[in-house]
């Protein structure tokens, strides 16, 4: 890909960034650090030319004076499968972060950013264990030896890598010497799919973000897709609602693992550049034996880190692909008769409201003058569900529609249910306890069978929250081959899922009753 220059803010889909003049160095100066081709010279895929673009860009106001928020990103996140190259990638950026001119240092004549090097760069390459540091930092050493740069950093070791003008090079876990208030300028985060609570990786990433943001340092992210039942830190980079984290993850359509044609079209999609067929390095037959193999045992993660698709592994409520088919947002017009379903919380899980049209068709309803979605993070109401805002949302959708069956789960919210029961009726508002197990899986298995059973109707508006959700949500067994749903992590919320499920069952038993039937007007002569 050759470099694009700024000519700015009058030329659409341009923008200034130091990523060219970061890759035109790295080809300049970095080596393949391995295999039959090592020493020879590092040459970017235009899919790494695009990365290094965004994770270097620029604001348009950016200043030398103000440099430290010069960029248009605070990290990036990189996604990508098995072998495509993300460990040369980061080391390759790992050198020029040591050398390189990175940093902001205002415009030329022709208004273009220029960069220089870090006075006293300090880098560290982190993962959970030794062993995954060793992937990047045993490439890295002969990327430096092997080449130019051997003259340029002389003095690489086994545990530390010395910069001239007193940088360094560093691998760090989340057990050993990433520790609060280093004055690091660039990080690594390797293979974030695997950094769990557990392991004490969410603990590292937030420890070198904090490091980072006193120097004006950045990180890189690098990762397979992940299992959303974990809550992995690439997860929870994917999921953040922040603007400023860049963002780079290529998701090949669902595809039949039992199909040849269907892997192969998804790993081409997967891999990119990366092909011997783009002039690449991976074999795609190669790797669809690996997938296939995988696939015989674990085909959750044969997707994850051959199709870089997410998906949960054993026990999932529902696969987050089929809940995605059934989304086809449309209008639902005033006085329309629908179903309700709630669940509430008070301090920690989240409440929620969700409507099912009696032909099949769910969504969430939004309420107020801002028309505001009727799902309450207690978090973003000072920690607690703002009991007066929902019940405000109850008067304003039982105006809107004509509610035919509403079934709330009570616990937390019995005093409101009782109200909504007073003011609506006992035949409209039922409580509906979601701890029951004969009934809950009965209304599990309901919606499940039609999310995913070909000749159903039903569908849904596209809400991100009950995606979510019912991504989170977890089987978990009970007698007589039933169960309950559960989260997979305290962090990981199932309430919209909830209130999804008792929306729908709300509907089937409408249905059941008659209620979808058309009424016969009765004529009467004289």
């Amino acid at each position: 890909m050759a470099p694009v220059p700024w000519r700015g803010p009058d030329h659409p889909g341009e923008f200034p960034t130091l990523g060219w003049a970061v890759g035109e160095w790295i080809e300049g100066h970095c080596v393949i650090p391995d295999g039959d081709q090592i020493g020879e010279p590092y040459l970017l895929t235009d899919e790494m030319w695009r990365f290094l673009a965004w994770h270097y860009r620029l604001r348009e106001d950016a200043s030398e004076e103000g440099w430290r928020s010069a960029w248009a990103y605070r990290r990036s996140q990189l996604v990508r499968p098995q072998k495509w190259g993300k460990g040369p990638l980061t080391c390759a950026m790992v050198c020029a972060e040591a050398t390189g001119p990175v940093r902001f240092a205002g415009w030329d004549a022709q208004g273009e950013p220029v960069g220089r090097p870090w006075e006293t760069p300090w880098i560290q390459i982190a993962a959970t264990s030794e062993d995954q540091t060793d992937n990047v930092y045993r490439a890295l050493v002969p990327m430096i030896d092997e080449g130019p740069l051997a003259d340029v950093i002389p003095d690489t070791g086994e545990t530390r890598i010395n910069v001239p003008g007193g940088g360094r090079i560093e691998p760090v876990t989340s057990s050993g010497r990433a520790r609060l208030g280093q004055r690091i300028t660039f990080a690594v985060q390797d293979e974030t799919h695997s950094w769990l609570e557990a392991n004490g990786g969410w603990r590292l990433a937030e420890t070198q973000r904090r490091n980072l943001s006193g120097t004006g340092g950045r990180a890189v992210e690098t990762t397979n897709a992940w299992d959303p039942s974990e809550q992995s830190v690439a997860q929870r980079t994917s999921e953040a609602s922040v603007k400023d984290v860049y963002r780079d993850h290529r998701i090949p359509p669902p595809a039949s693992l039992a199909n040849k044609r269907e892997r192969h079209k998804g790993l081409k999609l997967a891999y990119g550049d990366s092909c011997v067929s783009a002039g690449g390095w991976v074999d795609l037959d190669r790797i669809d034996g690996e997938l296939v193999e995988i696939a015989e045992k674990d085909p959750a993660q044969a997707e994850r880190f051959y199709l870089n698709r997410i998906v949960a592994g054993t026990g999932a409520y529902i696969d987050g692909d089929r809940w995605d088919l059934r989304c086809e947002p449309r209008e639902v017009q005033p006085g329309t008769a629908v179903t309700l379903g709630f669940d509430g919380s008070d301090i920690d899980d989240w409440t929620g409201i969700r409507l099912e049209t009696l032909d099949g068709y769910q969504f969430t309803p939004t309420y107020g003058p801002d028309s505001l979605p009727t799902v309450w993070n207690p978090r973003d109401w000072g920690g607690q569900v703002p009991r007066l805002e929902v019940m405000a949302a109850f008067d304003e959708v039982f105006t809107t529609y004509r509610v035919v069956r509403a079934y709330l789960d009570p616990p937390y919210w019995e005093t409101e249910a009782d109200t909504l029961a007073e003011r609506h009726g006992e035949k409209v508002v039922t409580r509906w306890y979601t701890n029951r197990v004969a009934q809950m899986h009965s209304a599990a298995e309901r919606l499940a069978t039609d999310v995913t059973k070909k000749d159903s109707t039903f569908r849904h508006d596209g809400c991100q929250w009950t995606g979510q959700h019912i991504r989170n949500a977890r089987k978990a067994a009970r007698p007589a081959g039933r169960y309950l749903l559960r989260k997979a992590s305290e962090a990981q919320k199932i309430d919209l899922g909830m209130c999804a499920i008792l929306a729908h069952e709300a509907a089937g038993d409408a249905v059941a009753s008659g209620l979808a039937r058309t009424r016969r007007r009765r004529v009467v002569g004289f």
